[in-house]
């Protein structure tokens, strides 16, 4: 079957932050909070968002080739443990496959070393016009490709 999620973690080197080439960090606000008294579920998406722009649109400018644009085409979110306030996050991101005209990541959020989630989405580069699918760009790829790192997850 799988590793269960509560024995995913610092305990499994693969799931660690220090498997992720591209980290950032979100502030956690009170107002991310819900009544219980932890960090909101929808605010993980947001957590993941950061991640993923700091790869499509890092400061050497945004990856999409002129008139297209990066969409969400899947999002699988496992929710692991509570998030709480106060403190911060880390989000790790790798790429586990960079397609024709789309890229598979691998996400997970962290707090205080422990995850909090597991995430996989899939981005598809879509031409503003057409709004279908548009090929990367050879450019692209190779940008790409410095953050893809293979997992043991069937």
């Amino acid at each position: 079957m799988g590793t269960p999620a509560t024995d995913i973690g610092a305990e499994d080197p693969a799931h660690s932050l220090d498997a992720f080439p591209s980290r950032t960090t979100d502030k956690l606000r009170y107002a991310d909070t819900d009544r219980q008294g932890h960090v909101n579920n929808a605010v993980f998406a947001t957590f993941l968002e950061t991640g993923r722009v700091e790869i499509l649109y890092n400061k050497d400018g945004p990856l999409a080739a002129p008139g297209c644009a990066f969409v969400i085409a899947r999002l699988e979110l496992d929710f692991l443990s509570e998030i709480n306030w106060p403190g911060d996050v880390e989000t790790g991101t790798r790429i586990t496959r960079i397609g024709t005209s789309s890229v598979t990541l691998d996400q997970a959020v962290f707090q205080d070393g422990r995850i909090a989630a597991r995430a996989k989405t899939v981005i598809v580069q879509m031409d503003e016009t057409t709004r279908k699918s548009s090929p990367l760009t050879s450019k692209t790829q190779e940008c790409l490709s410095q953050f893809v790192r293979p997992t043991n997850d069937a």
